[in-house]
């Protein structure tokens, strides 16, 4: 992107410049007006200031003099309260402007297709978005950075050319002074000043670039053991059981280390800085004795040197901003391509169109939902491994269905491919007698509520957690966690269904135990009402005879809906219709538990015999 060209600099930006007013609109411009204020503020001051000085060496009329006191403090007023006012307008975004751009984050990957979000390729890929957006400075952010400099840069330049012609054009009688050739050199000193300052700044700019990214690991390191290892509960235990503190301070010997081998980088900012002011300073102190001769030599009074040495020390900063805005402006647009990279990763899922027919499932006796696998194989993204092979099957609304099986036998994989998380590699997956992906993906998805073994609540208040939304049906939600066996803890809640859990966002948080979790997952399956409701091991944590307790209880929860249940203990299911037997990646057996047990060579049998023990009461 460093070598791209003006008109991809210019496309990049202005794509950003689209995302910012979606997510923040108001502050680009909001910005820019403030800058433009205020870069005028110093010129009508500086013209001003030479006008009074001029008067007083000069005719010293009071009615004029007066004249230009009020109308300069009347125009610093004016410029002072619309500043103040835009940057109000602009404070309370700018203050949300890193939670404009996080979202920018979760719109994408609330979007992509979930097989993405298990691809190492692109989470690195996310990840370089990320931190070239938040660690470097740079992208979005420096758009609205870039948007006042580009402001106060073309004002600088354009009203400094303006206000310093008279310099070039009056007469001093003395040949050398007045000549083309001086002119010329003076703005050349101009320029060189603006050039060292600005390649100063571009050297300065990489060398901290490149400490940035050596650091990158670093700083990852320093998040954890800072932080997450010292400070969240989930490490906190095995930290102080096993000792594991020693860890933490071998690590923060091995950060102090790298940070001293890092000195010379350090070095390489500071030096250019230095060099490029100091040669910059010897191109103004020119232009300084310049102004001063032409004064000296009755080109103009006093009062104006004021203002050419203003004016002359604003152009030279505007030129070098502006070269450094240039070559800046390659960085930047450098990390927005590494954003726009994340972006515009295409969703590979087929979406279709077709709705899906709403049925009343209680009240009713319609139960034509019929979902069906034709043959259907799988292998991971990447892995040449088939996790399921010729799977055919078929089930309908109101049909207990159970999927058994060792672990890594395909129980989890087949869940994630019913609910369309995952296209089969081969094969269809039928509802109604029609492909899945020909229907609306977010209709599809409405129709299943599942309890994953690796179920997520989050820290929000009870009653959102359960409905999965900001708003509930309060009444509703107390009847589901009654229904799921949560009733007696949720009367101890101190805020009832309005409880936060955890205390992550709230000082009155709740810690629940993991059965307790358990109880809000199933009542948030059961709130959400769908017609398929699919539990892949949620309690897996519990002792066998436990587990079957609660999977009994919930198979009466669920009425007349179609309940899968995933478990590797076959106790849990025996009331089902149908068992399924998965063994890697393969149906093996099918049947009823009786049926099932009664096939002593099967391989349900032997699960059977090697955990009766655990049935036995």
């Amino acid at each position: 992107m460093n070598k791209s060209t003006l008109r991809e600099r210019v496309s990049v930006t202005v794509r950003g410049y689209d995302i910012l007013k979606k997510y923040c609109p108001g502050l680009a411009s909001g910005k820019a007006a403030s800058a433009l204020i205020t870069a005028l503020q110093p010129f009508v001051s500086l013209w001003f200031s030479a006008q009074i000085i001029n008067e007083l060496t000069g005719q010293r009329r009071v009615n004029l003099l007066f004249f230009y006191v009020c109308i300069v403090l009347l125009c610093n007023l004016v410029i002072s309260m619309l500043r103040s006012v835009l940057d109000r307008i602009t404070s309370e975004k700018q203050a949300q402007m890193w939670d404009f751009f996080q979202k920018v984050f979760t719109d994408k990957q609330l979007s992509m297709d979930y097989v993405d979000l298990e691809n190492a390729e692109i989470l690195q890929q996310r990840k370089k978005a990320e931190e070239n957006l938040f660690m470097f400075g740079n992208g979005l952010g420096q758009l609205v950075w870039g948007t006042e400099g580009l402001i106060r840069t073309a004002v600088n330049i354009i009203v400094s050319i303006c206000m310093s012609v008279t310099l070039f054009t009056g007469k001093t009688g003395y040949g050398l002074l007045d000549s083309p050739f001086c002119i010329f050199a003076i703005l050349l000193c101009i320029l060189f000043g603006g050039w060292c300052s600005s390649r100063a700044a571009v050297k300065e700019n990489k060398a901290f670039e490149k400490w940035s990214k050596e650091n990158v690991s670093f700083y990852r390191a320093f998040d954890f053991f800072g932080c997450d290892l010292c400070m969240k509960p989930e490490y906190a235990k095995d930290v102080r059981i096993y000792g594991q503190n020693h860890a933490a301070d071998r690590a923060f010997e091995k950060m102090q280390l790298h940070d001293r081998e890092q000195n010379h980088l350090i070095h390489q900012m500071c030096c250019p800085e230095a060099w490029g002011g100091f040669l910059a300073s010897l191109s103004n102190a020119v232009c300084y004795l310049f102004v001063v001769a032409k004064a000296a030599m009755g080109a103009f009074g006093v009062g104006s040197i004021v203002q050419y040495v203003g004016v002359l020390t604003r152009l030279g900063e505007g030129l070098q901003e502006a070269m450094f805005m240039y070559t800046d402006n390659a960085v930047y647009c450098s990390h927005l391509q590494g954003l726009y990279a994340f972006l515009d990763i295409p969703n590979k899922k087929y979406q279709g169109t077709l709705p899906i027919e709403k049925r009343a499932l209680c009240d009713c006796n319609d139960n034509d939902y019929e979902i069906e696998f034709c043959d259907v194989s799988f292998k991971y993204p990447g892995s040449d491994a088939y996790a399921l092979r010729h799977i055919s099957l078929k089930f309908r609304v109101g049909e207990r269905l159970a999927v058994v099986g060792m672990n890594g036998s395909g129980k989890t994989t087949f869940i994630k491919l019913l609910c369309r998380l995952y296209d089969p590699t081969e094969g269809k997956i039928l509802l109604n007698g029609i492909d899945i992906q020909k229907y609306n993906y977010e209709e599809y998805m409405g129709i299943f509520s599942v309890v994953f073994q690796d179920f997520k609540l989050f820290s929000f208040s009870l009653g959102q957690n359960i409905a999965a939304n900001a708003d509930y049906d309060k009444a509703r939600v107390e009847y589901c966690l009654k229904k799921a066996g949560f009733g007696e803890r949720l009367a101890q809640m101190p805020n009832g269904t309005d409880t936060c859990l955890y205390k992550d966002f709230s000082e009155n948080g709740v810690e629940i135990s993991g059965g307790e979790a358990q109880k809000i997952a199933l009542a948030r399956a059961l709130y959400k009402d769908a017609p398929f409701i699919v539990l892949d091991e949620p309690t897996s944590a519990l002792d066998p005879v436990a587990e079957a307790e609660v999977y009994s209880k919930f198979n009466e929860i669920v009425g007349q809906k179609t309940a899968i249940y995933i478990s590797h203990r076959l106790s849990s299911c025996r009331f089902c219709d149908e068992i399924i037997v998965f063994d890697h990646g393969l149906i093996i057996q099918r049947g009823s538990h009786d049926d099932l047990v009664a096939d002593e060579k099967g391989k349900y049998a032997e699960l059977w015999r090697a955990q009766a023990q655990y049935y036995e009461k």
